[in-house]
């Protein structure tokens, strides 16, 4: 039987500094922060971020991180597996495009890093959908999943809890930080699923949007 579970705001990155910006429902401007390039291909990864702004074939430019905004969509939990969807609004005056995994991140209360080992594509069948390039009408979103499990393993009796969740858009240089309230446990492991549009088979994977 699935639990809500309390919302992000709302969007890859191995235990360390990666920052990440959302609302829930509406858009919250949070600190940017650079990063390091990372790549599309499924994989488990300890860096975030990408390349720079660049021109599609097509003549779309791919979305920056200040033209995005992020908000969580819904959330739900069952048999210890957490599904959060995340939406990335273009909030730009022109279509862009989008194209792979996001980068992700957590800190605590205090803003200081915590482990996150961030797993791309994974196992969960809403995490496991080909990566697809997306374009974005001005106004309109794209979304991607994220799993991971909150019970402790091994001697563990508690897995350390985030107060913030970092996103870094596929491709970008830059991540914003949102709050957030999630305890991955597994080292702070959190699977991944690339972007996809909502007319897409990855959306009929996303968790039940907030009330």
């Amino acid at each position: 039987m699935k639990k809500r579970v309390i919302s992000l705001i709302g969007g890859v990155c191995l235990g360390g500094l990666v920052l990440a910006a959302c609302s829930s429902g509406s858009s919250t401007s949070t600190t940017v922060t650079t990063t390091t390039p990372t790549t599309t291909a499924p994989a488990t990864t300890s860096t975030t971020a990408g390349h720079a702004t660049t021109t599609t074939a097509a003549g779309t430019t791919q979305c920056t991180t200040t033209n995005l905004a992020a908000s969580i969509y819904g959330s739900s939990g069952a048999a210890g597996t957490i599904e959060t969807t995340v939406a990335l609004k273009n909030t730009s005056a022109s279509n862009c495009t989008l194209a792979g995994y996001p980068g992700l991140g957590m800190t605590g209360s205090n803003g200081a890093s915590l482990t996150t080992t961030v797993v791309r594509k994974g196992s969960y069948n809403f995490t496991a959908m080909a990566p697809t390039t997306v374009i974005i009408s001005s106004g309109q979103s794209v979304y991607f999943n994220m799993g991971y499990s909150d019970v402790p393993t091994g001697s563990a009796t508690s897995c350390p809890a985030a107060a913030n969740l970092v996103i870094t858009p596929p491709n970008a240089y830059t991540s914003v930080t949102i709050p957030a309230q999630l305890a991955p446990c597994g080292n702070g492991t959190i699977v991944v699923s690339p972007v996809f549009p909502a007319a897409s088979p990855g959306a009929q994977t996303t968790a039940p949007p907030q009330s």
